[in-house]
């Protein structure tokens, strides 16, 4: 019966092509608006590393006190004292403290420039930690951390630009007129939102071609590339600076267990009380310890224009609707002698409710197909709104294709119950006598 109701579906969509195209482009301009803006707040709140979010932790330490914090929130970056101080610690199964850097690499080429990419300084877990895939070799190891070794890992592209493509590990690189040997070449890794420095990035970023040990960064005197905020001022010369209440450094560490996790919280309210023991803090400990997901909701990472126009594009796909439910109403209740008819040969109700609801899904999927070609013209435009590292996350998948589709169905079958109920209640008797 399907097929037959799919049918008449069509045949009625037929004999009023002005009613259907009305409700047609009613529910795809709903769609694809919903769908456009859907697509954009699926790529900002999207989980980075769903596999590892819930065990990776960016813990926060209060050295500025309540007169500087922001409303009783402990700063979003740490001390390089307070950073070294956890690294010494050990108390989690892997951690990093990491910022970025600007350096250079000084191709082999004599006809290239000096090439500036994006470049981090971290430890050498952060590869584990982070999931890093590798395309040639690995991160350093922690001997070469303490050894503030000149190594580096290299991004895919960045390979294919200095090397074509070729294995590079164990070759030298120049970065900043200083030997590097290459460990590792990543292969293709961009995590959005950019999850283990969204206080530098506001989540959203280029990918990372260039990444050196954190204690080689600190021996050349590197400063940071990202923010750097100070409550005070720190003095003269890079040691004062290190030594200072400034905050420049994001802390990531993975606590496999939930008892770890609370075990590393006491651990951080016990430093912070060994700090105010010692005078460094005036105020009680105040810190935090916040897993992927709930870092990426304190910092912010989902801009707020993404939610506000979601809900203006679902608000726009409501009144869509009920210009649906209006057109519906009509277009039924016109047939009023037609379903009169169908009921006296014997037709129930719930064959009444199956024919009209399946022709409203008919409608439904047309509007869903005007709708996919308008969220693909949409795509275009949404650099327009957004800034352009938002924008290009979005894109039209097949995940997105069928939601649409569904959506349309969806909506315009819901918006069908009301005017199918109304065809439903149609007394065959008086259709007939008027008829």
């Amino acid at each position: 019966m399907f097929a037959y109701y799919f049918q008449l579906g069509v045949r009625s969509l037929r004999r009023n092509p002005v009613l259907t195209a009305l409700m047609i482009m009613a529910i795809g301009f709903g769609v694809a608006a919903s769908m456009t803006t859907y697509s954009v707040f699926r790529a900002t709140s999207n989980n980075p590393i769903p596999q590892k979010s819930s065990v990776l932790f960016a813990p926060q330490i209060d050295n500025w006190g309540p007169e500087d914090n922001d409303k009783g929130e402990p700063p979003s970056a740490m001390t390089y004292t307070d950073a070294m101080a956890l690294m010494r610690a050990h108390k989690a199964q892997r951690q990093t403290a990491l910022y970025p850097i600007a350096i250079s690499v000084v191709p082999d080429d004599a006809n290239m420039l000096p090439i500036m990419e994006n470049s981090y300084a971290w430890y050498g877990d952060a590869f584990s930690m982070f999931d890093v895939p590798f395309l040639y070799g690995s991160g350093w190891t922690s001997t070469e951390d303490d050894a503030h070794a000149a190594v580096t890992v290299i991004s895919r592209a960045l390979n294919e630009k200095l090397f074509h493509g070729a294995n590079s590990v164990g070759r030298a690189l120049n970065i900043d007129g200083r030997s590097y040997r290459i460990t590792g070449v990543i292969d293709t890794w961009n995590p959005q939102p950019l999850f283990f420095d969204p206080v530098n990035t506001s989540g959203f970023d280029d990918p990372t071609q260039i990444f050196i040990p954190f204690t080689r960064a600190i021996d050349l005197k590197l400063s940071t590339a990202g923010n750097n905020n100070c409550n005070k001022d720190p003095g003269d010369g890079y040691e004062a600076w290190l030594r200072s209440e400034c905050i420049w450094i994001q802390y990531w560490a993975e606590l496999p267990q939930s008892t770890a996790a609370a075990s590393y919280k006491d651990f951080l309210t016990g430093y912070a009380a060994e700090q105010q023991r010692a005078g460094r803090f005036r105020w009680a400990p105040n810190v935090r310890l916040n897993d992927v997901m709930k870092w990426m909701d304190v910092q912010k990472v989902v801009p707020p224009e993404s939610k506000i126009s979601l809900l203006v594009s679902l608000g726009f796909l409501l009144i869509c609707l009920v210009n649906t439910v209006g057109l519906l109403l009509a277009k039924f209740m016109k047939r009023s002698s037609e379903i009169g008819v169908r009921r006296a040969l014997g037709a129930s109700r719930r064959e009444i409710y199956a024919q009209f609801l399946i022709e409203s899904a008919t409608v439904g999927l047309a509007g869903g197909l005007l709708g996919l070609i308008l969220t693909g013209v949409g795509m275009l435009g949404i650099g327009l709104v957004f800034e352009p590292q938002i924008a290009r996350l979005a894109h039209l998948d097949v995940q997105l294709i069928a939601l649409t589709l569904l959506v349309a169905i969806m909506a315009t079958v819901m918006a069908a119950f009301y005017p199918t109920w109304r065809a439903a209640q149609v007394q065959p008797a008086w259709q007939l006598k008027s008829n």
